[in-house]
């Protein structure tokens, strides 16, 4: 089983920059990929950014450019690097981790606000 605990949300102007973090637990050794959706009210579960254990990267239209996303050197922690915040980036942002024998294992998820 893997556990997910997230970190890093909070309240941010226009502009303004956040780093999200989250940790994982339990049988890290076989995560693959990891990543980051987001739910903003209203509207559909979107995939933010993924990274996979060789370190590629993917990112959705949106946010390419602005955001960033990393691993630990630990391999069991995942990073969301969010520059360049935009009122329409408002949303609850859930990391996930994928494993071969778990599934998709699921963060609790932090509120990102982006608001003046």
């Amino acid at each position: 089983q893997v556990r997910l605990v997230e970190s890093g949300g909070g309240l941010v102007q226009p502009g303004g920059s956040l780093r999200l973090s989250c940790a994982a637990s339990g049988s890290i050794f076989s995560i693959n990929a990891m990543g980051w959706y987001r739910q903003a009210p209203g509207k559909e579960r979107e995939l933010v950014a993924t990274i996979t254990s060789g370190g590629s990267t993917n990112y959705a239209d949106s946010v390419k450019g602005r955001f960033t996303i990393s691993r630990g050197n630990a391999r069991n922690t995942v990073t969301l690097q969010m520059n360049t915040l935009k009122p329409e980036d408002t949303a609850v942002y859930s990391c996930y981790a994928d494993a071969p024998w778990t599934g998709r294992s699921w963060g609790q998820g932090t509120q990102v606000t982006v608001s003046s």
